[in-house]
């Protein structure tokens, strides 16, 4: 095993370990966007438990080509597919980003969105005259051009993992600035959204197959799991999904 190698498996574990440390309290599971539930979907349980609601092929239908090439390169290297399972790419989570992106939260639909416009405290709210779809439009193309310009040309999912993992660095680091995005808005988008896809029920577009909650031990949409509930002991069933989907 070379020492790139070594570099890259210890990065993935170490991804993983914080994903499952920091996520398996449930406070990301606690506020999800509902913005892509189909009432039909959760009115009509799935009559074979045993496969999912929805196996066909997902094309997306905001973003292009270039932009799927872009998120499956990215969110493939926040969470990684290795030995403990599949990554974000298996969970469907570039699904998950496009149905967003065509929802009412993409659209900026419900937040207040006129000017003036300031660099302020999170605690101030979203500071951007621009929607999470043109975010991540905006930011998709920024970062190829910056890949393009210190890479001989190529975009960022032409590059190998050490040098996509320290782009990501310096996007979450504010170290790399663009004209029409703010870099720190755009991985912020991305790194939440990622981690929204892999551990969302899957109606949703993500967790396909329920892998985020296999990964971290949550029961999902059961109607009833508290006798287990203190006892320190792993639970001994699969995860549920609210469209009835058993994992």
């Amino acid at each position: 095993m070379t020492d790139d190698d070594k570099s890259n498996k210890n990065q993935a574990t170490g991804r993983r370990m914080f994903l499952t440390r920091s996520l398996a309290a449930g406070g990301a599971l606690s506020a999800l966007p509902l913005a892509t539930l189909n009432p039909a979907q959760a009115a009509e349980p799935n009559p074979d438990f045993s496969t999912p609601v929805d196996n066909r092929p997902y094309t997306p239908t905001y973003f292009q080509e270039a932009e799927v090439a872009f998120l499956e390169a990215a969110c493939g290297r926040l969470i990684p597919k290795d030995e403990n399972g599949p990554g974000a790419v298996e969970a469907g989570v570039i699904e998950y980003l496009d149905r967003q992106m065509e929802s009412g939260y993409g659209h900026a639909a419900t937040w207040y969105m006129q000017g003036p416009f300031a660099d302020a405290p999170p605690e101030f709210g979203y500071q951007s005259r621009l929607k999470p779809r043109e975010v991540y439009r905006a930011g998709i193309a920024a970062t190829n051009d910056y890949c393009k310009q210190h890479f001989d040309g190529k975009v960022f999912a032409e590059l190998n993992d050490l040098q996509k993992d320290d782009i990501l660095k310096q996007l979450e680091a504010g170290k790399i600035t663009y004209d029409q995005v703010k870099a720190g808005d755009f991985f912020s988008f991305l790194l939440n959204h990622t981690r929204e896809g892999f551990l969302s029920d899957p109606i949703h577009g993500g967790n396909k197959g329920m892998v985020g909650w296999k990964l971290i031990g949550f029961p999902g949409a059961r109607a009833d799991f508290y006798d287990w509930v203190g006892r320190n002991e792993q639970y001994p069933l699969g995860p549920v999904s609210i469209s009835g989907e058993r994992g």
